[in-house]
């Protein structure tokens, strides 16, 4: 592919920096905040090939740091990884303003409010999509964090609470009146949860009526699946969510086509287990013992799309040690490397 492929797209933009507020983003492809997913370690090996997009770090409860003394883990920021954005839920916003100031002086450079987590325990405590039928709340939260924060206030959302029940449309709106910076889109509403296909069509209605940029998230799992849905979005960019488990290249092969016009290509299944073999190293002396349980559902997300991975998957998923699993990597590379018609 060349240049010229871009051509289509309508959107030379997209090889352009991204504006949030005040601050510059090289890049237009981002990484989405994943819940047990997205730490310190997940972080530096995304950015190894996105050097210049947007991490989010997970989600943190904003009343929870209430009573504690230290920072927790979750929101660790290395001094090197910008640019960076804390993401925090709450539903009292004196919290939430606290929290940010927090997540400032960890180094964030934006701040990002999550209003479309669906799950039940998130929900349930006024935070996520719930949101999205609170909208004054909403509002009030970003007003709380944007007057306190002093870096630019994000939202990443939903369609609404179900099908029957989208209210985007309005909801965007008063998050931009609110002093939202940017507003991320996943093209599912909270009834959806993960299943079925994100409505990219959504993303385009939000896209004209709001003047800050809008990220379209939900279904970007390739640089193909990327560039359909900025084709049919006409959003400011994209955010890589569920396809960089276990592929951790992901972000970077998108950014790099939209600014080269050129498709890198794919990792190999040796290329692919001796990243698992670093991410597992990389938890268990992050988190010790917590870290090798953590490596578990990791190292089973990089086996696939390759001969034999079922059989890896299921003797990874047992691991005790970090030993364990690269003993078990490593045969698995060296089968790989011995037969070159495998690799």
């Amino acid at each position: 592919m060349t240049n010229a492929s871009l051509t289509p797209l309508g959107q030379p933009k997209l090889a352009q920096p991204l504006q949030i507020g005040t601050v510059q983003v090289q890049s237009r492809v981002l990484q989405s905040p994943l819940s047990g997913v997205t730490d310190l370690v997940f972080r530096r090996l995304v950015r190894r090939y996105a050097p210049q997009s947007m991490m989010y770090t997970e989600m943190v409860q904003a009343s929870s740091l209430q009573h504690l003394r230290e920072v927790p883990q979750i929101m660790d920021v290395d001094p090197e990884e910008h640019p960076i954005s804390i993401q925090l839920f709450d539903s009292r916003p004196d919290f939430l303003g606290e929290a940010a100031q927090i997540a400032v002086d960890q180094g964030s450079d934006t701040i990002d409010i999550n209003m479309g987590c669906p799950v039940n325990k998130i929900t349930r405590k006024g935070g996520g999509s719930s949101l999205l039928r609170q909208p004054e709340v909403a509002e009030a939260l970003v007003r709380a964090v944007v007057q306190v924060a002093g870096v630019p206030v994000t939202v990443k959302t939903r369609l609404g609470w179900s099908d029957g029940e989208i209210t985007i449309l309005e909801f965007a709106r008063r998050m931009q009146d609110a002093g939202a910076a940017m507003l991320t889109l996943h093209g599912r509403t909270r009834q959806q949860g993960y299943t079925g296909e994100a409505q990219w069509q959504w993303i385009r209605r939000v896209k004209e009526v709001l003047e800050i940029p809008v990220i379209a998230n939900g279904d970007i799992v390739s640089v193909e699946s990327a560039l359909r849905c900025l084709d049919e979005t006409g959003a400011d960019g994209v955010m890589c969510s569920r396809g960089t488990l276990g592929y951790p290249f992901l972000v970077g092969e998108i950014d790099h086509f939209l600014k080269t016009g050129e498709r890198l290509p794919p990792a190999s299944p040796v290329q692919r287990l001796d990243c698992a073999k670093e991410h597992l190293r990389a938890l268990g002396a992050y988190k010790g013992d917590r870290g090798i349980y953590q490596s578990r559902k990791h190292l089973s997300w990089y086996c696939k799309g390759f001969p034999g991975a079922n059989q890896l998957r299921d003797q990874l998923s047992r691991i005790e040690s970090v030993e364990d699993g690269c003993e078990i990597l490593d045969r698995a590379i060296a089968q790989f490397e011995s037969n070159p018609a495998k690799r």
